[in-house]
């Protein structure tokens, strides 16, 4: 059967290392390309309570006979581990009668070092639990988990409540109902172990013993690292995950999406390799026998870095958007239950010039509805409550522009206005008003020279 005939025999290897991370071995490794003495892929798992070194054998071939289960055998029996160990080989074709025989007999013998043969037909089933392609060699993201979206006990929009708290002049419970949409953002969680030694004539110049842990952005286009503090948002609740369920979370959000992951395990395997051979490259300095300084250049090898585990989760982002007048206020965030990473913040933002200080205030104008900041509010005139700069009217009234609402507001008071004493229309500027008894004189006789008193 044409499976996988693409791969090479190093690239099979690459693929079995996957597959068993994906069926829960720990520790999962490559031996050395070269030289491995029977030893393809090492890796460990853990029954009752009893750690084991499982040491597998790839053969990418139609046929596999029992020389190769005999190598094995040997194989295990000189490997260095403390604690028991046993064998497993692994082909794409199947399994010659005699190496089947061979098997089953140290298996009946309670030998110390068993071994268990997958062959083509294993493989198959394999594929179906864990997404494998068999006939491109990638294991694909199966993933039906997610942070929770919202705080199950608060309503959806509850964020948005708390956030319009800070704003003056308007009360959560005259907001309308936002309409809000939930996105599932496909992340993976990448642990890996990179182990390298560097040497000269001179002894060991460098080395490098890490466990590196990252988030990574799973949709199409380029893998690109997660920000710290969202990264420590799934870290933290990755242990409350819980069903993907769109039907049930369309029933609380007006919309619903699920984005798609836009590479397999197997390249972001790769991806995650290349990026931290990348990252522990340095040029370290020494000094030789000779007493002469050089520089050498010290870039760990594919083989010394170690995929520990692949995690894929749905990262939900949670977007509200509220309409207020003449204006839409977007409220933005990656949700995990009641903790959230806020990613857009349109509320506490002037419409008016884009402040977006947190130690701002914030005003709500009611006629327009406009949030804004308070270089941009002022005192409506005639009802004596806020009113933005962008939507109001304005006159000059006592030397000084008064804001309206609207025309009618403004006529409203310029009746006033022609109605009042003289010493209250200089009492309208309070800057005036409050210069002196002359300065008010002054004022209060140029009133009457243009009335024509005087």
């Amino acid at each position: 059967m044409a499976v996988l005939d693409d791969l090479s025999g190093f690239e099979f290897e690459d693929l079995i290392e996957d597959v068993f991370r994906n069926l829960g071995y720990e520790n999962v490794r490559q031996a050395e390309k070269t030289a491995d003495e029977g030893r393809d892929v090492i890796m460990e798992e853990v029954v009752d309570g009893t750690r084991r070194a499982v040491v597998v054998e790839c053969k990418h071939t139609a046929a596999v006979g029992r020389p190769v289960v005999q190598k094995l055998h040997s194989a295990i029996s000189t490997f260095d581990f403390d604690g028991p160990k046993r064998g497993m080989v692994v082909t794409t074709g199947r399994f010659t009668s005699p190496a089947t025989e061979y098997a089953d007999r140290l298996q009946q013998n309670d030998d110390p070092y068993p071994i268990e043969l997958l062959d083509g037909k294993d493989l198959r089933e394999i594929a179906d639990e864990i997404g494998l392609d068999l006939y491109n060699g990638r294991i694909e993201i199966l993933c039906d988990e997610t942070l929770r979206p919202y705080d199950p006990a608060a309503d959806v929009d509850a964020p948005v409540s708390e956030a319009f708290r800070d704003i003056e002049n308007i009360e959560a419970a005259d907001l309308p109902d936002p309409h809000s949409t939930a996105t599932f953002r496909p992340v993976v969680t990448v642990t890996a172990d990179t182990n390298a030694v560097f040497e000269t004539s001179v002894g060991v110049i460098h080395r490098i013993n890490d466990r590196t842990q990252f988030l990574v952005h799973a949709e199409r286009g380029n893998p690109q690292v997660v920000d710290e503090d969202v990264a420590a948002l799934v870290t933290e609740n990755f242990h409350t995950r819980i069903d993907l369920d769109s039907e049930q979370f369309g029933e609380v959000f007006d919309d619903v999406e699920e984005r798609r992951f836009g590479q397999t395990q197997t390249e972001y395997k790769e991806w995650a390799v290349d990026r931290l051979q990348q990252h522990h490259t340095t040029t370290v300095t020494y000094t030789g026998d000779n007493n002469v300084t050089y520089n050498k250049t010290c870039e760990p090898n594919h083989s010394d870095i170690s995929v520990q585990s692949i995690e894929p989760v749905y990262l939900p982002e949670v977007r509200h958007t509220t309409n207020l007048g003449d204006y839409t206020y977007p409220y933005e965030y990656f949700a995990a239950g009641p903790s959230r990473i806020t990613t857009e913040d349109g509320i506490h933002r002037c419409v008016h010039c884009e402040t977006n200080a947190v130690d701002e205030t914030y005003t709500y104008c009611p006629n327009c509805g406009a949030i804004a900041c308070q270089s941009h509010v002022q005192t409506e005139r005639l009802e004596q409550e806020p009113v933005c700069t962008g939507c109001a009217v304005t006159e000059r009234f006592a030397l000084k522009t008064k804001y309206f609402y609207d025309e009618e507001n403004l006529e409203a008071f310029r009746e006033e206005y022609a109605a009042m004493p003289h010493h209250e229309k200089a009492m309208e500027n309070k800057l005036l008003a409050g210069g002196g008894v002359v300065a008010t004189l002054l004022f209060i006789i140029g009133l009457l020279v243009v009335g024509g008193l005087i």
